[in-house]
């Protein structure tokens, strides 16, 4: 069971009364304040970075939080901050990941990854800005990766990393990674929606596509849909949810149709911010029931569709509606 993040001043009292990691003891070279200012200079990048690695944002606060248990007590002997965080933290990650893969293989039906809602009212600053950045699509797109491929192409095409440090955090050549990264950016353009809609087109085609599956228009359903598109549930075995892919136009269109037919009467979906995109989030009473957005092809037609059910994932849906 993981437990909500402490806040930092906190767990520096805390660690201070502890046994040491390791090394030499903390602040003999830098004092508290000191400290506690680089890392926090760092956070947001290493939040960024152990999102994009996870997928999932309580797995990726407690990345940072160990990443900071670590700095706390080798402080003193780093000269390069940034590349030594960013290093202990991929790390850190990439173990992570290796544990969270062996959980979503016998995951029930497609494992997608958790949104940030964009609540700018509510939200921490550092939330709203990684939600921004982390498109759920191209998250999605990462899952096909090994855990070093993906480091690797995170490092070298997110975060502008040079290739020896990345050689260095995963201790391979840099030759090495350079097939890494290539390989994975193959992978991920293979695996990604490649145009960039803006989010007034988004929105469009979301409530296009809505409207249409409400009244049962599924000739206009269809017509919204791009040839090859994929749709994807997740429920998690906690609720109804198709637990395959949804690949084609007929596939998604005859799916859609028959559960808006189902839901004539229940609160509708109304339009929520997630990761930056446009989206629509259904809540009854205080509970949300779904987070549903889409990604648009260069031909403007809906080619990925995102529909998150799964309960214990819908907690900042939960939230943002107590909240208001």
């Amino acid at each position: 069971r993981r437990h909500p993040a402490r806040p930092l001043a906190t767990r520096l009292r805390h660690i201070a009364g502890s046994p040491r990691i390791g090394g030499t003891p903390t602040g003999r070279f830098m004092n508290d304040t000191a400290m506690i200012n680089l890392f926090e200079q760092q956070r947001p990048r290493l939040l960024s970075l152990a999102y994009r690695m996870l997928g999932e944002l309580q797995a990726a606060e407690d990345v940072v939080q160990e990443g900071w248990l670590r700095w706390s007590a080798a402080s003193q002997n780093i000269t390069s901050p940034t590349a030594w965080l960013t290093q202990v933290v991929t790390r850190l990650a990439i173990d992570q990941l290796r544990s969270a893969r062996q959980r979503r293989e016998v995951y029930s039906g497609p494992w997608l990854p958790e949104p940030i809602i964009n609540d700018e009212d509510e939200g921490p600053a550092r939330l709203m800005a990684l939600a921004q950045e982390c498109e759920l699509a191209l998250l999605w797109s990462l899952e096909r990766l090994a855990e070093e491929e993906r480091a690797a192409f995170l490092l070298c095409q997110v975060f502008d990393t040079p290739y020896a440090d990345i050689a260095r955090t995963l201790n391979k050549s840099e030759q090495a990674c350079r097939q890494l990264v290539s390989r994975a950016r193959r992978r991920v353009r293979a695996a990604s929606p490649r145009f960039d809609a803006s989010a007034s087109q988004v929105e469009e085609a979301l409530l296009a596509f809505a409207a249409a599956a409400a009244s049962g228009d599924r000739e206009e359903v269809l017509r919204l849909l791009a040839p090859d598109v994929l749709g994807l549930t997740d429920g998690g075995g906690l609720v109804s949810a198709a637990r395959i892919p949804l690949q084609g136009p007929a596939r998604v269109a005859q799916v859609f149709t028959h559960i808006a037919s189902k839901q004539a009467g229940i609160e509708q979906p109304h339009l929520v911010v997630v990761n930056g995109q446009p989206a629509l989030a259904r809540l009854v009473g205080d509970d949300a029931d779904m987070i549903f957005t889409v990604r648009l092809n260069r031909r403007g037609k809906i080619c990925w569709l995102y529909t998150l059910r799964n309960p214990q994932k819908l907690a900042a849906v939960r939230a943002m509606r107590r909240n208001h």
